[in-house]
């Protein structure tokens, strides 16, 4: 199950719903991981960006909650807007609110993406596996200060977007908290995938923080062009049957 709702509105299109939240993490005493609050709004909006475009979803929306207090969201919404430049999407409005009644002492926040999908959007959510299909991570996992630590292996939107919007790309997954292995299986649902089938340079059960990579599950004929597109950033998957 994903962090996602897709509604009909009618037979030719639905509405698509992602969120994701963030907690301990700013510029407060008692946080967690310190970073900037422009770094906290660009990474919440990312994952629910992220989610929304991988069922074929197009932003329309974003709507951030703010708990980091009223000083913090002009860097929040700066961050937002860079997700979105960096994903060459116009026209997305951006609105919210700030609790500032009480001050927390920990910083959260929570984002919002509100997108709508033609149903005749050929990404997929699971698949069944095959041989004809590769699968790839795109970008490393990453979490807490590693992904400030290692910023270089973040995986780009521009080239997430690339992927969604590629014909030979069959399923694009953002990965999350449970790592690479899960989101195979929720991809390959009736694989009953284990470690061992899993073959890759990658560690498949760490977390992945904001989403710092993604799978890409392709046409096996397409794997030159894709791994050239995605350069550094492409870690081969290779699942063998038992």
């Amino acid at each position: 199950m994903r962090d996602i709702i897709i509604t009909p509105l009618d037979e030719a299109a639905s509405l698509v719903i992602a969120a994701d939240n963030s907690g301990g993490i700013g510029m407060k005493p008692d946080d967690i991981i310190s970073v900037p609050y422009e770094v906290l709004g660009y990474y919440s909006t990312r994952v629910a960006l992220m989610e929304c475009m991988a069922v074929g979803g197009n932003p329309m929306t974003v709507v951030l909650q703010n708990f980091c207090g009223q000083e913090a969201w002009n860097a929040v919404i700066s961050g937002a807007h860079q997700a979105l430049n960096e994903l060459d999407i116009q026209g997305v409005t951006i609105t919210g609110s700030t609790e500032s009644n009480f001050e927390l002492l920990q910083s959260a926040l929570g984002a919002i993406v509100i997108g709508k999908k033609a149903n005749q959007v050929n990404l997929k959510t699971e698949l069944d596996y095959s041989n004809e299909l590769g699968v790839a991570l795109i970008g490393l996992p990453l979490i807490g200060d590693e992904v400030i630590q290692y910023k270089s292996q973040v995986a780009p939107l521009s080239l997430f977007r690339f992927l969604c919007e590629h014909a030979d790309v069959e399923a694009v997954i953002p990965v999350g908290s449970r790592g690479v292995l899960f989101e195979l299986n929720q991809v390959f649902p009736c694989a009953l995938l284990n470690r061992r089938q899993i073959h890759t340079e990658v560690v498949i059960e760490k977390s992945s923080g904001p989403s710092t990579c993604f799978i890409a599950v392709f046409k096996k004929d397409a794997i030159d062009q894709i791994k050239a597109m995605a350069g550094s950033y492409f870690h081969s998957i290779r699942i063998k049957s038992e």
